[in-house]
């Protein structure tokens, strides 16, 4: 895609025609959407069975540990095995582990050492789904293609928050916490008949089988040789130490007791925060490559004005736009950044390019949610908030400073150049 391309459009559009991406796209659609079910479901019990925020710090801490130890394992299956059976098992398990989960609210038995182990089984599971996923998106589009498939897989995968939480809080209020489980298990049916009917990665050349084969350590060889790639992985780390845990970890928490708001508003606060992740995302598919860092760095202020804001809010109306603003930014970094990684990465790389990534976030989040919630029940949400707000715009601007319009270049192939061993076995 030239400078001033705009990939958004007839382009984008035409992504939707017969075929792998659009099978792709309407599954993971009805997943997605049960998934976000069941996110705003569990919040929501959890802050029924406990008033300590660092007790939601255990459950993200629980599911990212796993996926600290074994997401670059995970990725590198991904590129040497057909992602499409990695995927397949990886819905089979979380089926079972959200019915699991509704069965014990239905009955009455569910403990918050329930909720902490079975996110540590799905940290398993997403360990091997995130790379898999990440690197499945460019493989079902042509080259020039792929950010426009990245953008629109984006704009679904945040139509699906902005529907889940809002539906998920009505269902909650009326059937009770368990039936967004349920649905939930039903949702992945649909991604695995997705699934199922992509077709295979096509098998490489000797030469490049072997390369899929050379080891999780060419992943952050490759990252750590392409300065842009890096400064992303950057980014993305910033916002898990900064932002999620003070934003999304304690949010049920922070509307029940400090806001004093129910589940159908923390449901309508989540929905909010869709709708600026679904505006981030169609503004990040009409962003010219010339102006991507502009946009970014734009992106980063904003959220850390924001959440500034969020720290302070006493009413619904500031609170929802605190949320849009900050999503919008958020959607907008995180889908630049996956863009900016995923155009560069060689294709024999891509899985574990993309567990490099995934560590940024999943593998921080265990660490950073402990300690942001555990800050908060010292000092306060509100003051933990500001201070994450100030932490996290001090070091974008760092970064992004840093990189400066090296993130508007066009890619290049640069396996040759900064792989010169990628055959070797690590």
């Amino acid at each position: 895609m030239s400078a001033g391309a705009k990939p958004w459009g007839r382009e984008t559009l035409a992504l939707l025609r017969p075929g792998p991406f659009r099978r792709y796209i309407i599954g993971t659609s009805i997943s997605d959407t049960g998934t976000w079910m069941q996110i705003m479901a569990q919040g929501w019990v959890m802050s029924t069975l406990t008033d300590k925020a660092v007790m939601l710090g255990m459950v993200n801490f629980a599911s990212g540990l796993p996926m600290l130890f074994l997401t670059m394992f995970g990725g590198s299956l991904a590129d040497q095995f057909d992602k499409r059976r990695i995927l397949i098992w990886t819905q089979v398990v979380q089926i079972g582990l959200a019915l699991t989960l509704g069965f014990l609210i239905f009955s009455g038995r569910i403990e918050i050492w329930h909720i902490i182990a079975i996110a540590g089984l799905l940290g398993i599971a997403f360990a091997f789904e995130h790379p898999a996923l990440s690197a499945l998106v460019p493989e079902l589009v042509r080259q020039e293609e792929i950010a426009s498939a990245i953008a629109l897989d984006r704009a679904v995968f945040h139509c699906a928050r902005l529907v889940g939480p809002s539906v998920a809080g009505i269902i909650v209020g009326l059937w009770g916490a368990a039936t967004a489980f349920f649905l939930n298990a039903i949702s992945f049916v649909a991604f695995i008949i997705a699934l199922i009917l992509l077709p295979p990665r096509a098998v490489g050349s000797k030469e490049e089988e072997a390369q899929r084969a050379s080891g999780m350590k060419d992943g952050f060889r490759y990252v750590r040789a392409d300065k842009p790639s890096l400064a992303m992985v950057g980014m993305i780390a910033t916002m898990t130490i900064f932002i999620f845990p003070a934003v999304s970890v304690m949010m049920p928490l922070y509307v029940r007791d400090v806001l004093h708001f129910g589940p159908s508003d923390l449901g309508y606060l989540m929905a909010f925060s869709a709708v600026g992740s679904v505006f981030g995302a169609i503004t990040l598919v009409s962003i010219a490559r010339s102006r991507r860092h502009g946009w970014m760095m734009g992106a980063a202020l904003a959220v850390t004005v924001f959440v500034l804001v969020w720290s302070r809010v006493q009413a619904f109306a500031w609170a929802a736009l605190s949320l849009v603003v900050i999503s919008f930014g958020l959607s907008l970094i995180f889908g630049l950044a996956n863009t900016i990684v995923q155009e560069r990465a060689p294709s024999h790389l891509r899985g574990r390019v993309s567990a490099v990534m995934g560590l940024s976030f999943f593998g921080l989040m265990p660490v950073t949610a402990l300690g942001v919630t555990s800050l908060a029940d010292a000092i306060g949400m509100r003051t933990a908030l500001a201070a994450s707000a100030i932490g996290y715009g001090v070091a974008a601007v760092v970064i992004l400073s840093r990189i400066g319009a090296r993130l508007n270049e066009t890619p290049v192939a640069l396996t040759n150049a900064v792989l010169p061993e990628a055959a070797s076995v690590s």
